[in-house]
């Protein structure tokens, strides 16, 4: 199994802002077994996140990670997830930036064989260093995040969920919430003692029951869907599920690439108030490749590089934005229809 210990210098868990180390990530990937994905699905993906019209800072928070490895891709998937800080001043944008930087981190170096298994205590682990964090410093007191992370693993999507934002799936023409909101009016609709129209509009929608760092310990909910080519995943923070309905969600997710549709629904949730930060996170699996169509014998990377993210070979027109980047308010994964010349960027990413 992999031993990520060099990560750990990468992050000083007192400072959220440190930049990743690509020499440290990579560190120890030697060590997955020597297995490649029965399926790999194609994904095309974009993310954008905005302050919104009220507040003065972004406490939301996304990041993914997409390894190359074929050992790696096979055991651990890749990994798209979104976060609402909480706690404000600058509290909330420490924790959501904190916990992603550690899940990944987590995830990704534990020892478990089962995702489910490496995820759950990965969140836990990650958790635990966030409140002991806010323990000791009192500036920070009372800080924490929601997390909504989906992992693309062959042939299925495992789904954590901590909090109030979100993962909704679209899939042949309808769209459902996947995940369950961690709130008092969530709880009380649960109860049959609040409709579902009376939540959307009560003063303490906002309150919610669940969130990593608010507690010493924490239990994310957890959901597994297969992957069907077609589907089209949403992740988002309450800035936009408090302005924008599911089935508006679903018009702009399911007719537009993911790029547009972000900037959409952020326009959106701001020409009607912008009360919060707003974040989207679109994923649209776009094909699957069954063993062997993606030859994995001839990719050209291998244990001695097992992680590529040199931009230098895209042509000219195209981006391809990591984790490893500092973040921007939008990022776009941006394909190639051009599959003549063999390489896992070129091999594995889908076009328009």
């Amino acid at each position: 199994m992999a031993n990520l210990n060099g990560f750990e210098a990468a992050i000083d868990e007192d400072d959220s802002t440190a930049r990743l180390d690509k020499a440290a990530l990579v560190q120890g990937w030697r060590e997955y077994a020597p297995r490649t994905p029965s399926s790999v699905p194609i994904l095309k993906y974009a993310a954008k996140t905005d302050m919104g019209q009220v507040r003065e800072n972004n406490e939301d928070k996304f990041d993914f990670y997409e390894p190359e490895s074929l050992a790696v891709l096979a055991e651990r998937g890749s990994l798209f997830a979104v976060a609402d800080g909480i706690g404000g001043a600058l509290a909330g944008q420490i924790a959501s930036e904190m916990m992603l930087k550690r899940l990944v981190n987590d995830y990704y170096n534990h020892p478990s064989s089962e995702v489910e298994t490496a995820l759950r205590e990965a969140i836990s682990d990650t958790n635990s260093r966030v409140h002991s964090l806010a323990q000791m410093i009192p500036e920070r007191n009372g800080m924490g995040t929601t997390l909504t992370a989906v992992i693309f693993q062959e042939d299925r999507v495992v789904i954590a969920q901590v909090g109030d934002s979100r993962a909704y799936l679209h899939r042949d023409g309808a769209i459902r919430q996947v995940s369950r909101d961690h709130s008092w009016v969530e709880e009380q609709v649960e109860a049959g003692m609040m409709s579902r129209a009376d939540a959307e509009t009560s003063p303490f929608r906002n309150v919610i029951t669940r969130s990593i760092g608010a507690m010493p310990s924490v239990m994310p909910d957890l959901f597994v869907e297969d992957v069907c080519i077609g589907d089209v995943w949403i992740l988002c923070s309450d800035g936009l599920t408090g302005h924008v309905e599911a089935d508006e969600i679903a018009v702009i997710a399911a007719n537009h690439a993911p790029s547009e549709a972000c900037r959409q629904l952020i326009e959106l949730a701001n020409s009607r108030g912008g009360r919060d930060n707003i974040t989207v996170f679109i994923i649209a699996v776009r094909d699957m490749l069954q063993a062997p169509e993606y030859i994995p014998s001839v990719l050209p990377f291998s244990l001695h590089n097992p992680l590529s993210i040199s931009t230098s070979s895209v042509p000219s027109g195209e981006s391809v934005s990591t984790l490893l980047s500092s973040q921007p308010d939008q990022v776009e994964h941006v394909s190639t229809a051009d599959r003549t010349r063999i390489g896992w960027r070129k091999l594995f990413r889908s076009s328009d």
